[in-house]
């Protein structure tokens, strides 16, 4: 279970287990075998964390009191910018850093290295061509022309005419070619939804994994272009989490129904929708509106709207070691705490204490419990925003570096290392 503050979760338990908190406090019980209610959503294969403050730097909980102290009234802020202030008094970066100091990831070989690579094996080719064939959902934005490490220049296009003698063919949705002869492009093939199947015919594959060929991440600045970008400094009360989906899987409708019975909530989507419909966000908040657009579409405002909440809820379509897609990152850039269920391995992906990591709770009232704690505590909400205001990054900054983002410069280089057009 993630962290928590003493006074923060007393508040939300009855006397008669002020003592049972004690013991998990101060013992040394294992209760990682615990079956976990949330299992039949997302089973997890790690332990449950043992009980923590939840800013430990700030007021370290006393060596087994003999009789708690009692739970102080709830602080149910709403100035965000306050919140980080009574933080920067209280706890501070520096004591972040130190405390965050020696952190390093579950498995640091989930993510490619993107600095990897001695520059001396490079082709002969500094400067490698690809044309993007066909449909792909990768924005036309991306178009460019790159500088890359190495001395390598990249030429990213959608345009038959711009790169018109390309080293390598870029297909998504479309297979690639059965057969190539040496002189003709080498074919690319990207799948980074949970599927990650390639088709047999690519000489280089892009997945979301660190075992493909080259590793394509969620987390890049590219999908929230041409997007309005505000971010709130007042954070509801009167609503805690914020959920959009309009997929309406069965698993995912189910875990959020049971959460949404415990916490409130504002959910603007098609599935669970309780905010009198789904072009509601603009009504709400109409400063989210984008002026230069004829016509308003959710995903424009989306970063916008959620950054009103305290909370976000982010619930992957599959469980999968890896696979972890724009639900997750959406919020983290929005200044808001992800309530995430997903994939195992998520902590290697994010930056340290940035997240709530749903599957370490035993139940979804726990899980709410915890949830409600935060939001009536600034201390302990302000740090999940740390991370960002002091420069932990953890495998973030990795993370960072293997994104659709750099995914032209880093495809360049590896088609260098294979020769380009001419290799075998």
């Amino acid at each position: 279970m993630p962290p928590v503050s003493n006074h923060a979760l007393l508040r939300f338990l009855p006397s008669s287990l002020l003592l049972l908190l004690v013991l998990l406090f101060t013992s040394s019980l294992d209760f990682s075998s615990l079956s976990s209610p949330l299992g039949r959503f997302f089973s997890s294969s790690h332990s449950s964390a043992s009980f923590a403050a939840a800013r430990p730097v700030a007021n370290p909980a006393p060596a087994a009191p003999p009789v708690p102290a009692p739970a102080p009234a709830a602080e149910a802020f709403t100035d965000l910018a306050a919140a980080f202030k009574r933080w920067d008094e209280e706890v501070g970066c520096e004591r972040f850093r130190e405390k965050h100091r020696n952190w390093t990831a579950p498995d640091p070989s989930a993510i490619q290295d993107a600095e990897a690579g001695d520059c001396s094996t490079l082709g002969r080719r500094r400067h490698v061509s690809i044309l993007v064939k066909r449909w792909s959902w990768i924005p036309d934005e991306m178009d460019n022309l790159y500088s890359c490490r190495c001395g390598l220049s990249c030429l990213w296009s959608k345009s038959q005419v711009l790169a018109d003698d390309p080293d390598a063919l870029f297909f998504e949705w479309d297979s690639p070619p059965k057969t190539r002869k040496k002189g003709e492009p080498l074919r690319i093939f990207m799948d980074i939804e949970p599927t990650r199947k390639p088709t047999g015919f690519e000489d280089i594959f892009v997945g979301y994994h660190a075992k493909d060929d080259v590793q394509c991440t969620y987390a890049a600045s590219i999908f929230h272009k041409l997007r309005n970008y505000h971010v709130s400094n007042e954070k509801r009360n009167d609503a805690l989490v914020y959920w959009s989906s309009s997929r309406c899987f069965q698993h995912r409708n189910d875990l959020a129904k049971e959460l949404f019975a415990h916490i409130t909530h504002h959910s603007f989507g098609g599935c669970l929708n309780n905010v009198g419909g789904t072009d509601a966000a603009l009504s709400f908040y109409p400063e989210c509106k984008m002026e230069m657009s004829a016509k308003q579409h959710w995903w424009e405002h989306i970063h916008c709207a959620m950054s009103h909440y305290k909370f976000v809820l982010a619930i992957e379509n599959t469980k999968t070691d890896s696979y972890i897609s724009e639900k997750l990152y959406f919020p983290l850039e929005a200044g808001a705490v992800p309530i995430y269920f997903g994939a195992p391995d998520v902590a290697n992906f994010v930056p340290p204490h940035s997240i709530i990591d749903g599957s370490k709770f035993n139940s979804v009232e726990e899980l709410a419990a915890y949830v409600k704690a935060v939001a009536d505590d600034p201390i302990a909400y302000a740090e999940y925003h740390a991370w960002r205001r002091c420069g932990v990054m953890g495998d973030y900054a990795k993370n960072r570096g293997t994104s659709l983002d750099a995914l032209p410069c880093r495809l360049c280089e590896y088609i260098s290392r294979k020769g380009g057009k001419f290799a075998p």
